[in-house]
């Protein structure tokens, strides 16, 4: 089981203290969320249910990209995460650059969450359409992939179109970053069962995630994508290590945490959380394979 912290729970005054105790505890990596703008008059929630959004418009929000190449300078391990990054709010062109960048300075450590969003004010915002979320993104991925792999790219789609154009270096790892789809809508399934070697979600139980685990599983042997490395990541509050095991036998890969009430008592928890999971908290070693 791996084991990520999620950095969305924290002021971002803490940031920085906590990956760096984080990665001495040998967690496996980190995850930030990320928003392009909030919108004055917020409304929605990615919270099944929720009618109110988690967050007011005045939380602090940064670049993740620069802000986890920032975090790179400062650690040597943990693997760098976004939690989720709205890829079809911008070109394809602007994504593929900054992710690559992360690669590169990171040493091959970025871990790519995607979705197309709930915030339909922030589409508003940025003058484009939200019901066109899910193919903006469809094709951003498909131009991103090609541009991390192919010596001369040209495309002519729904929402992009340009002539042959060369894009270098290509990342580190190989054929580019691994992709985690966000969301926990059916058609967020099917995209990662169709286009990502992982997929995301909010906070679960064993149970709650193992009906999503099935349910990705029965996606990717209809679309015939099961062989391929697939990983299924969930928010969770384990105290034990009995708790791995039944996220594990319930179809989980990595379980990103946040055992704390405060920000300023984040490092704590962590030290607390890795003493009750002992061993186990020490990050895996990762396949060098293609993904």
């Amino acid at each position: 089981m791996k084991l990520g912290v999620a950095l969305g729970r924290l002021h971002p005054a803490f940031h920085l203290e906590v990956v760096l105790e984080a990665e001495r505890l040998g967690f496996e990596s980190v995850w930030l969320p990320e928003h392009l703008v909030f919108p004055v008059d917020l409304a929605g929630s990615p919270f099944p249910g929720a009618d109110h959004p988690p967050v007011p418009p005045t939380t602090p929000v940064f670049d993740c990209f620069a802000y986890l190449a920032f975090l790179a300078g400062r650690t040597s391990q943990i693997r760098l995460g976004t939690h989720v990054y709205l890829l079809g709010l911008r070109h394809p062109f602007v994504a593929a650059r900054a992710i690559q960048t992360l690669d590169h300075v990171s040493g091959g450590r970025a871990e790519v969450g995607i979705g197309a969003g709930w915030l339909a004010g922030e589409w508003r915002a940025a003058g484009l359409e939200f019901a066109t979320r899910g193919r903006r993104l469809d094709e951003a991925i498909t131009v991103c992939k090609r541009l991390w792999s192919e010596p001369q790219v040209e495309h002519h789609g729904e929402f992009y179109s340009f002539e042959p154009v060369c894009f270098e270096p290509k990342p580190v790892q190989k054929p580019w970053p691994p992709l985690h789809v966000g969301g926990e809508s059916p058609a967020a399934l099917r995209r990662a069962a169709r286009e990502a070697c992982g997929w995301i979600g909010l906070d679960h139980t064993p149970e709650s995630a193992g009906v999503l685990a099935r349910r990705l599983h029965e996606l990717r042997s209809e679309r015939g994508t099961q062989d391929r490395p697939f990983e299924v990541s969930v928010g969770g509050a384990p105290s034990e290590p009995a708790d791995l095991d039944r996220f594990a036998e319930a179809g989980v890969d990595r379980l990103i945490v946040s055992p704390w009430n405060r920000s300023r008592e984040a490092v704590q928890g962590l030290q607390r959380l890795a003493r009750r999971l002992g061993d186990r908290v020490r990050a895996p070693v990762r396949s060098s394979d293609p993904i």
